[in-house]
């Protein structure tokens, strides 16, 4: 078997190509929604605490509701959760195009928005994440995971920099139009899945207990809680760079909206070659050292291209961030789903998103404040730091051996 087959093996099952197909339509809209906000809520406001802000409403309902939607999603049939959070995501995306596009868009507008979009993919994500687990078989998981990780981040080479040409030509608001549209071929995909009957269990706990469940079994596991404390460390000091984006785009490398999506674009060139990478990997022994170096990797390459005052060396040192970060997301997402029974995937991954969508809303807000005071370049940096410190402690702590043997 080729390389290119051996990465692409889990496309041969065709609930997950529908899947695949349909997200990776939805997320390059995703994306174009994405850096069109941040350039909008930049250009009414020009305040690096109002994109931390938007960030921190869009990300902390997850938090506070994703037990709920983890309990959901391993009580009723996951695909009828995504057809419903995408239907939503669809309406959400039409009514900030239209608003904007009538020129009636104000900040607070922006940020209610947010938070519903926040808190609809409370449900969304651990739908999503028990969903991919039931269209292929157990032993192809781990590279499902690395082909779903893929069209997540790969969606960024192209989203980014389309929205970053729309933005400039004809603005925001038909970047949002566009991602509104993009729905259709998620939802398409998802009613398309042949897919056996859903099976609910009858005899469910109520929800607090079946919540208490699932923290007890994550508590008890040294392996989880290491995994979960790595990801909350690249998550709050890490990934909120991007929410600073606008500010390096334009007030440090002075190429405004076309510079935010060459910028993102080129996170998301390196986000591909990382992925790819791990969707041709096999064996699960040693990828707890590729979290780790991905980690370390991350905190390194965001310290150089905090100080970089030339667009095409931004560009450059831009790739290694994307690419080590997804290659610390990709194998640590991996490594918890591996860890974990079927009947617990639900709350066990509605948790994981929350230390991901608590850590990085409340890093998002502060790294805008602190940006305020320090500057931009200072504040990335200085979280990439501790990103090299958090990686360090992880290396320490986790215990040798845990996967050997394990193909």
């Amino acid at each position: 078997m080729s390389r290119l087959s051996e990465s692409l093996r889990s496309l041969g099952f065709r609930n997950f190509r529908l899947f695949f197909t349909g997200q990776l339509v939805s997320l390059v809209g995703t994306w174009m929604q994405s850096v069109a906000l941040s350039w909008l809520v930049y250009r009414l406001t020009g305040q690096a605490t109002l994109l931390g802000l938007v960030a921190f409403a869009s990300q902390a309902p997850i938090f506070f509701l994703g037990s709920f939607g983890g309990v959901l999603a391993d009580r009723v049939d996951p695909r009828r959760i995504l057809v419903l959070t995408q239907t939503l995501q669809m309406a959400q995306a039409f009514l900030l195009a239209a608003l904007t596009l009538a020129g009636w868009i104000r900040p607070w507008e922006i940020i209610v928005l947010a938070t519903a979009l926040g808190i609809v993919n409370a449900f969304d994500l651990p739908a999503r994440q028990v969903l991919v687990a039931s269209t292929v078989d157990r032993e192809h998981l781990p590279n499902a995971i690395a082909l779903n990780s893929s069209i997540f981040h790969g969606s960024r080479v192209v989203g980014p920099a389309v929205a970053g040409l729309m933005v400039a030509a004809i603005g925001e608001g038909w970047c949002f139009l566009v991602n509104g549209l993009s729905f259709l071929a998620a939802i398409a995909g998802l009613l398309r899945m042949d897919l056996p009957p859903w099976v609910s269990r009858q005899d469910h706990p109520p929800v607090l207990d079946h919540i208490l469940e699932g923290i007890r079994y994550v508590h008890g596991h040294r392996e989880l809680r290491l995994l979960f404390f790595l990801l909350g460390v690249v998550c709050f000091l890490g990934m909120p760079y991007a929410v600073l984006m606008p500010i390096f785009a334009d007030g440090i490398l002075h190429g405004g909206p076309k510079a935010l999506g060459l910028l993102m674009g080129g996170s998301g060139v390196g986000a591909v070659l990382g992925a790819t990478l791990l969707a041709g990997r096999r064996r699960i022994h040693g990828l707890e050292r590729v979290a780790y170096l991905g980690a370390t990797a991350t905190g390194i390459a965001l310290a150089a291209f905090a100080y970089s005052k030339t667009l095409w060396l931004s560009l450059i040192l831009i790739v290694p961030v994307g690419g080590a970060m997804v290659a610390h997301m990709t194998s640590n997402n991996t490594l918890v789903q591996v860890l974990i029974p079927d009947e617990m995937r639900g709350r066990v991954m509605a948790f994981h998103a929350m230390v991901f969508t608590a850590a990085m809303p409340i890093g998002a807000l502060l790294e805008g404040l602190l940006a305020a005071r320090i500057g931009a370049p200072a504040t990335v940096a200085l979280g990439g730091f501790g990103c090299v410190v958090g990686a360090w402690f992880f290396a320490v702590r986790f215990p040798a051996g845990t996967f050997e043997g394990r193909a």
